[in-house]
């Protein structure tokens, strides 16, 4: 049974960085592309970053470039979205996805699983 679970979390003042992590379990993970995805209120969910198995490749969203980067640990079966210089319009609920066929992908329909999703609010 695959899992993913998101943790990191919160409310943040503009401005500010939040990091949030994602732990998998029930997979190979060394094999499996990470990906984040966040939704809005009244908007479709949309994606931020994703990487492929070993970090050689990643790709963004413009709209977070030089602001997040994500990252991965192998060996805790863990990826990460490091958020800073934050902005209001960040809030949402972000979600982690795997990409069991390990394709980097930017639409939602290449992940195979979603975690639960945690919630970032920024305030101005």
């Amino acid at each position: 049974q695959v899992q993913l679970v998101e943790t990191g979390g919160g409310l943040v003042q503009a401005g500010g960085s939040l990091r949030l992590s994602c732990e998998a379990s029930g997979l190979t993970f060394t094999r499996s592309a990470m990906g984040w995805f966040r939704q809005a209120p009244g908007k479709e969910r949309e994606f931020v970053a994703v990487t492929s198995n070993t970090e050689i490749t990643r790709y963004y969203a413009n709209f977070v470039k030089g602001r997040f980067t994500i990252s991965r640990d192998n060996a805790k079966n863990t990826v990460y979205l490091q958020m800073d210089n934050l902005k209001p319009e960040d809030t949402a609920v972000y979600y982690c996805a795997t990409s069991l066929a390990g394709i980097p992908s930017t639409t939602t329909t290449a992940y195979n699983f979603w975690g639960q999703g945690t919630q970032v609010t920024v305030s101005s």
